[in-house]
């Protein structure tokens, strides 16, 4: 059974030592995240104007454009805010990839499937094999953009429950596996997609420049993929599920159940939903396997990127939510249509802490975007390394720090990648490295700090799930338990790339570490 929490406002003993300990102390004296969102935003502003006062400005390698700091203290910032503050709100592009994607879970939880298929998953699957999975198929959720952010973490602490172990644990880890292993996959993924069509740009400008193809990184990423599995479930084995064991967590929906034996109502209703889904994906299947289906790309007929792609949030949607609905009405647990709304409603509830949050973090981006300071920030960042006028390996791996560094404030991988790609891609082409290199050593450095920055756009996500369970834990405790992830996976990536790049091993189709 599911430890209930004591009561809220009691301190959690620290679990953690050294440096991850002062993280752990000094970040629970934090206050909520609105407010420290709410601080940043008038941080951003006054900084703004101070840096456009003082004339701050620096130099886009990519286009010769004088990028200059913008006021936002004037009459034209005020007013720019006021008439987008709802607008900036409301088009936050993952609060709504977060509100339907977790609107179909909530079917498919609230009704009973969920638990039943995990709790089977749990009991037949050995324990070895099921942590790597959760990490693996995090990474490989980018294929969806950011579903995999959204879908992996909950996942994880159901599957965790079912195993006896602490629902806080799974999410740690499947959000780990979501965040700092993004930019990893088995497939081409729109990630691809977009650093390549940036690379490009930039190749062709070069004397005998080369198109950068979405597969330029493949092979290494498809190693990276497992590596990151390995790793991830090693991580969550010595330290996270141990560390994880001191908190108390409550809530009736996380209860874990004995054994795997079903019973007859629960096997019909496994039986329907998957009959349901089968249909389902028949449906999705052909309206995108043919040559010419309404959701290829129509104008190159591919799959990457097309419309499935693009729109995979609803797919996976109804994905959760058909077979959801079908479990449901086999059991009784939903007997009439409302039932359904009851259940997606509940999804909603639950999310209102995090909806009231985003409210605050939409308007950090854009002010932090409308101020030119993030592009500036890049700038000087790259200006400042190539200044070094370091090579080799060395450089390789301050460029990853860095990437990895500006990636805690900057959360767009393709706007820094649209900076960095004009200065380093021509810089070691002249030393000797393909841009592909380049872009992959961009890729490792921009994903694996993702899940430690308080400022990517789901972290509060994933503060409001932990609070699910126990709302007494706070930021520093949870970026404590996610630095071991951020630095113990980033040195395995970076390891594997020395092997790679020692080996000269090609790193996607018809490419290699050096310019042939």
């Amino acid at each position: 059974m599911a430890r209930k929490g004591k009561k809220s406002g009691q301190n959690i003993e620290s679990g953690s030592t050294g440096i991850l300990k002062w993280i752990e102390v000094m970040g629970n004296k934090l206050p909520h995240p609105f407010f420290i969102f709410l601080w940043i935003c008038i941080f951003i502003v006054i900084l703004s104007g101070i840096t456009s006062l003082l004339g701050v400005s620096a130099t886009d390698p990519g286009t010769g454009v004088r990028v200059e700091a913008q006021n936002l203290i004037s009459g034209e910032g005020l007013r720019r805010f006021i008439e987008e503050m709802v607008t900036n709100f409301a088009h936050f592009a993952p609060f709504g990839l977060v509100l339907v994607m977790l609107m179909g879970v909530s079917v498919a939880e609230r009704s009973g499937l969920l638990t039943v298929v995990l709790r089977t998953v749990a009991f037949s699957v050995p324990k070895q094999i099921v942590l790597p999975v959760i990490f693996i198929i995090g990474a490989c959720g980018n294929i969806g953009s950011d579903a995999g952010i959204v879908i992996v973490p909950p996942i994880a602490a159901l599957i965790f429950t079912q195993m006896g172990l602490s629902p806080i644990a799974g999410l740690i880890a499947g959000y780990a596996g979501a965040t700092a292993g993004f930019t990893a996959n088995f497939f081409i993924a729109g990630t691809d997609v977009l650093l390549a069509g940036i690379s490009s740009e930039i190749t062709g400008q070069m004397v005998d420049g080369q198109e950068v193809s979405a597969t330029a990184n493949w092979y290494f990423m498809i190693v990276s993929t497992i590596l990151l599995g390995a790793g991830g479930a090693f991580i969550a084995r010595r330290y996270t599920i141990p560390s994880c064991s001191r908190f108390e967590y409550s809530g009736d929906d996380v209860a874990a159940t004995g054994n795997n034996i079903l019973t007859p109502l629960e096997r019909k209703g496994l039986r329907r939903a998957g009959i349901a889904l089968l249909i389902y994906s028949v449906l999705i299947v052909l309206l995108v396997a043919p040559s010419g289906a309404p959701l290829r790309n129509q104008v190159t007929g591919g799959v990457v990127p097309s419309p499935f792609l693009r729109g995979l949030i609803p797919i996976l949607f109804f994905f959760f939510a058909i077979p959801g609905y079908f479990y449901g009405k086999t059991v009784g647990v939903i007997k009439k249509p409302n039932d359904v709304l009851g259940q997606m409603e509940h999804g909603m509830k639950e999310l209102s802490g995090y909806i009231v949050l985003m409210l605050v973090v939409a308007q950090f981006i854009n002010l932090f975007n409308w101020s030119n300071l993030d592009t500036i920030l890049a700038i000087r960042g790259a200006e400042f390394l190539q200044s070094t006028g370091l090579t080799g390996p060395v450089m390789f791996t301050l460029f990853m720090i860095l990437v990895a560094v500006l990636n805690i404030f900057l959360g767009s991988g393709s706007a820094k990648w649209a900076i960095f790609a004009p200065i380093f891609i021509p810089m070691l082409a002249q030393l000797g490295y393909s841009p592909a290199f380049v872009q992959l050593m961009y890729r490792v450095g921009d994903s694996i700090t993702n899940c430690v920055t308080p400022l990517y756009v789901y972290f509060p996500l994933l503060l409001g799930w932990i609070h699910k369970y126990n709302n007494r834990i706070g930021i520093g405790t949870i970026v404590s338990l996610l630095v071991p992830y951020a630095v113990i996976l980033f040195l395995m990536w970076v390891f594997l790339l020395f092997i790679w790049y020692g080996l000269n091993l090609p790193i996607g189709v018809g490419e290699s570490i050096h310019l042939q």
